[in-house]
């Protein structure tokens, strides 16, 4: 005969009494908001197994885990803001307090301002904020990286690094962007031979290699996970668009004649699958083995599902989410963050992916 196994709690001499002052008020509430309350079938989140009774309801201890060669507490990445204005020094600087409260990475906006010039130093100036224990790594373009190769001015990007008190450097790739900005820099070669002849020229500098708002496909993604990267950030088509950005800038005509440009590229789903293949595929031969999914994260739930679907030890990463609240007091930005590291603690305990 099964005997279920029952934990008992040790003796209390604290008489239990049911003290529900809101239950009336409340059941009120429950019977005017239940028509209103009803989920269509289609509306139904189909990516999750909800088991409602294998687990407890989850405190609030974090789960410390490690990634980018330092201990987190929260699986989410400031995805790479900006600078060179104060209303940036104010978002940076929230970003890194948020970051530091609850215990993640950030990755800064492009810094190629400070390649030689401190002007606009104390908008980035985020270790200080941030600390020593958690991951910041500072930003380039690729036609920068190309510019300083051809110019044989590499030892900027050292200097930047140092003065940045990075852990190392995310370089952005952006051919349409570039191609669609009307300042824009077209590339003398692949962005490939670039990335190679950096991780050959520093290897002790760690590289994080990003789009920036399109994606990659299939191709890119088996030359990256060949390389001793690490990380990878998605930056998948979804959410913030630059080429869409660009063409916003640009003139009537280039913009009607560009604009489905804007549209191609891979959604997050779709390359956290393309990994996944790759990384069966490939073997032994993956040397990248961190990713960062980014990209048309809209909540908690959808950086939950991806990070899990992938393969290898992945976070998720967010810009306008946070930038949306990062413009104004920390309180706002500090509210926002919680909840969706209150909902993730919630999925894990609940939600299963499928």
């Amino acid at each position: 005969m099964f005997k279920p196994k029952i934990k008992i709690m040790a003796k209390s001499h604290t008489h239990f009494t049911d003290q529900d002052a809101t239950a009336s008020s409340r059941k009120k509430d429950h019977i005017e908001l239940a028509f209103k309350s009803q989920l269509a079938q289609m509306q139904i989140d189909t990516r999750f197994d909800y088991e409602p009774i294998l687990a407890a309801h989850p405190n609030d201890t974090p789960q410390p885990f490690r990634f980018l060669n330092k201990t987190c507490l929260a699986p989410l990445w400031v995805s790479s803001m900006t600078g060179g204005t104060a209303l940036a020094r104010t978002i940076n600087h929230n970003l890194a307090q948020a970051a530091r409260e609850f215990g993640f990475g950030m990755g800064l906006g492009s810094c190629r301002s400070l390649l030689t010039n401190d002007e606009f130093l104390p908008d980035f100036d985020v270790r200080p904020i941030l600390g020593d224990n958690l991951p910041l790594y500072a930003n380039l373009g690729i036609a920068q990286l190309e510019k300083l190769i051809f110019s044989q001015q590499t030892h900027l990007i050292p200097n930047l690094i140092d003065k940045l008190q990075a852990d190392g450097l995310i370089i952005h790739v952006n051919p349409l962007q570039e191609w669609l900005q009307p300042e824009g820099d077209h590339f003398r070669q692949s962005p490939l031979q670039t990335i190679e002849f950096l991780l050959e020229k520093f290897p002790n500098i760690p590289f994080i290699v990003k789009e920036v708002g399109q994606g990659m496909g299939r191709a890119s993604l088996r030359a990256l996970l060949q390389l001793p990267l690490a990380a990878i950030d998605f930056a998948a088509n979804g959410g913030t668009n630059f080429a869409k950005i660009e063409l916003s800038r640009s003139a009537e005509m280039e913009q009607k004649a560009y604009e489905p440009l804007a549209a191609v590229g891979h959604s997050a789903t779709e390359m956290v699958t393309i990994c996944n293949e790759l990384i069966s595929e490939l073997g032994d031969k993956v040397l990248c083995n961190q990713i960062i999914v980014s990209g048309g994260i809209q909540h908690f739930l959808d950086g939950y599902y991806l990070i899990n679907k992938l393969k290898m030890p992945a976070i998720y990463g967010q810009a306008s989410a946070f930038l949306r609240y990062a413009r104004g007091e920390y309180g706002d930005l500090q509210r926002f963050i919680s909840t969706q590291v209150k909902g993730l603690q919630i999925a894990k305990a609940f939600l299963q992916v499928r």
